[in-house]
């Protein structure tokens, strides 16, 4: 299988090395394209006002792997091997393994996810990866899961602009407690900012916002707000999948689909019912 790999961890990143090796040892064509430092946290953002710049890396990754490293972000990674560096498509794009957990409305600010992202936007299956811990060092039991998920894919493909968010738990493959399909959880943030002082007398602000975690369910949209979306959905077992954030606690791997159609059902039926005035300038 011919796969592009990106991430937001950067070039030297321990866990897109463990990814590319392991999967080029098993046979599969790899490039790696992806920041030249670290660009966590910059979401779906793209360079449009100068330049972005590719050079080649050697000695970093298995000697069969192409490997660029890019000025941009990772939606820019993507982007540019999409459109300039690659002679033609891969067969799915592979983001990550993260540094660090991807889960629930983390997925939103998520680099790692957005490069994912802007394969599926181009119409190619697309995957992100992560490891729950930013301490962490072992990133092979979520490199092996990797290999197995392509494998199981290989027999066949995921549905029309699908993106799957894997996130391994930070322990080892014997204590996996097993995969699960999970639907998207909440993470909400408590945001603080600490006010600090630069050698020169300036005043700037430092984000060390900390995570509340019981904040696992969101709010599920009604079976009739499903149904504009053409899914006949059974909203009491839709209830029943856990959230990512739920699983992982209990050790899962889990396998979150997401799609980048961002629209609210229950939002158009809402308005719909509702007359909007428009006021023509006198």
């Amino acid at each position: 299988m011919k796969l592009l790999i990106s991430n937001d961890d950067g070039i030297f990143a321990l866990g897109i090395r463990t990814l590319a090796n392991t999967l080029a040892a098993a046979g599969h064509e790899i490039t790696v394209v992806c920041p030249d430092r670290e660009r966590s946290a910059t979401g779906h953002g793209l360079t449009l006002h100068k330049p972005i710049r590719a050079d080649q890396v050697e000695s970093v990754f298995h000697p069969a792997i192409q490997a660029w490293a890019c000025s941009g972000t990772p939606s820019d990674c993507v982007k540019l091997a999409l459109g300039a560096l690659l002679a033609e498509p891969p067969d799915m794009v592979l983001s990550g393994i993260n540094h660090g957990s991807n889960l629930g409305t983390d997925v939103l600010y998520s680099g790692t996810v957005s490069a994912a992202m802007e394969g599926v936007i181009e119409g190619i299956p697309s995957i992100a990866f992560s490891l729950t811990s930013f301490s962490a060092q072992d990133f092979q039991p979520a490199a092996n899961f990797a290999e197995m998920l392509l494998e199981q894919l290989s027999h066949g493909p995921l549905p029309q602009a699908t993106l799957l968010n894997v996130n391994v738990p930070a322990v080892s493959e014997a204590e996996i407690a097993g995969v699960v399909i999970t639907r998207q959880g909440v993470r909400r943030y408590f945001d603080q900012f600490e006010k600090r002082v630069d050698p020169r007398g300036k005043t700037y602000y430092w984000l060390a916002g900390e995570v509340i975690e019981d904040s696992a369910d969101p709010e599920l949209e009604s079976v009739e707000a499903f149904k504009l979306k053409g899914v006949n959905l059974d909203l009491a077992w839709f209830q029943q999948i856990p959230t990512d954030v739920q699983a992982i606690r209990q050790n899962y791997i889990t396998v979150t689909p997401l799609q980048y159609d961002l629209t609210c059902a229950v939002g158009i039926t809402q308005l719909q019912n509702r007359q909007f005035y428009h006021v023509h300038p006198s």
